[in-house]
């Protein structure tokens, strides 16, 4: 079993009586069932990318570690700053990043400093090169300048003891900078989600083989492939598994012993004359749910043994929906990464768009500037759920609420980018 098989069962509540589930409902719901994984492991930073950490990682050292100059110029001090006219002070010496000044700022005196060199004793403020004129071994101040100017202190990015990257904090390229700047060479990370996968259906091919009456080539594994790859979760990819009950159980029982999600593509939907349904009810707790939304109405969601199951439509556009609605949330939730809302924006509409009322759409749009640089999006045409062309073509979901009859020109519409969601 799972680390996280425990729980209620709650999620296997079927949709509201009289009426479809909706969207934030169903997403609600999931989401309110999945846990963390909780095993923790220490790996090298490098491999830290796209990981989530495990718990609050704490600074051992001050950064930066010593107050510095934030410029090129002179270190003086701020009580001989002129508050009028110009005042003349001695250079005794030079401070680079590395080689700092050996010795004491007195009054009347300044160090020559670059950028990064830890300010010496006795001075407190830096004056920029182009603000001060060099005459020999004088530099010449004017006025307008204040004390402590220019100076980064210790600390001040990142204090011994603070918090640098904070548990549930998603790896990006500034975490890895930000735990190298501190001197982490590894970083406890939560384990990886497991995640088995496989399609249903005897008309499915894989690529090469050749296609009878009636068959498939099967898309939707491939898709599957890709949008988990990129969440960085261990893969199991069981195939296509055969319209056979024995054949059935067998991969379900496999596929749940091994992993801590399952996922299927194919064989939700009501009156779908397949082994599913059968399969699921003698080894789980799964229920079909109808989501108010177009595309991706048939969803199943429940307990499979140890893991969790989302039986995705068999439509590839489908597929990919409710992937990023309802699955895509949940693994970030079970990796233990800070689940968000996707990012939205309004934007002008420059398409018709045509829908019924009852049921929230996904339609495929491309966000782009017009001639006078404002964000407009317009349809990708076509957008029947077997269209898989369109979500190639898309940049952005245009997202219509169960209560809209449509969009004329012009209009502003809700759009998620795909920039931040996939």
């Amino acid at each position: 079993m799972s680390e996280h098989a425990t729980g209620s069962h709650d999620c296997c509540a079927g949709p509201a009586p009289g009426g479809l589930l909706p969207v934030e409902e169903a997403r609600r719901r999931i989401l309110e069932q999945v846990t963390p994984v909780t095993t923790v492991e220490r790996v090298a930073l490098r491999d830290a990318l796209g990981r989530v950490a495990a718990r609050d990682i704490l600074s051992p050292i001050d950064v930066p570690a010593h107050t510095n100059s934030a410029m090129d110029g002179y270190a003086v001090r701020g009580a001989d700053l002129p508050a009028e006219g110009e005042r003349a002070l001695r250079v005794v010496g030079t401070a680079l990043a590395g080689a700092p000044f050996d010795g004491v700022v007195g009054p009347g005196e300044a160090v020559r400093i670059m950028t990064g060199a830890v300010m010496p004793e006795g001075a407190d403020t830096v004056v920029m090169q182009e603000a001060v004129r060099r005459e020999g071994e004088t530099v010449i101040l004017g006025p307008g300048h204040e004390p402590g100017e220019n100076v980064r202190h210790a600390g001040e990015d990142l204090a011994r003891g603070g918090v640098v990257i904070g548990a549930g904090t998603v790896f990006r390229p500034a975490e890895l900078g930000v735990a190298a700047s501190v001197g982490l060479a590894e970083v406890p990370v939560l384990r990886r989600v497991r995640v088995a996968f496989f399609s249903t259906g005897d008309e499915l091919r894989g690529i090469g083989e050749p296609l009878g009456l009636g068959d498939v080539y099967d898309s939707n594994r491939y898709s599957l492939y890709g949008m988990l790859r990129r969440l960085g979760v261990e893969l199991l990819d069981l195939g296509v598994i055969r319209d056979d009950p024995e054949a059935m159980r067998e991969a379900f029982s496999e596929a749940a012993a091994q992993a801590d999600v399952v996922i299927t593509s194919g064989g939700v939907s009501v009156g779908e004359a397949d082994y599913v349904k059968q399969t699921l009810d003698a080894l789980g707790e799964v229920r079909m749910w109808r989501i108010a939304m177009k595309p991706g109405k048939p969803l199943a969601f429940g307990r499979l043994g140890g893991a969790w199951f989302f039986g995705l439509p068999g439509n590839p556009v489908s597929v990919m929906v409710t992937f990023y609605q309802f699955v895509q949330p949940a693994l970030w939730r079970m990796a233990g990464a800070r689940v968000t809302r996707p990012p939205e924006l309004r934007v002008p509409c420059v398409s018709r768009l045509r829908k019924g009322r009852g049921r929230t759409e996904f339609q495929r749009g491309i966000l782009e500037t017009d001639a006078e640089g404002r964000w407009v999006v317009r349809s990708t045409g076509p957008q029947g759920s077997g269209i898989l062309s369109s979500m190639a073509a898309a940049n952005c979901f245009i997202v219509l609420p169960a209560g809209s009859e449509g969009v004329e020109p012009g209009d502003e519409v809700t759009v998620q980018p795909f920039h931040g969601l996939v």
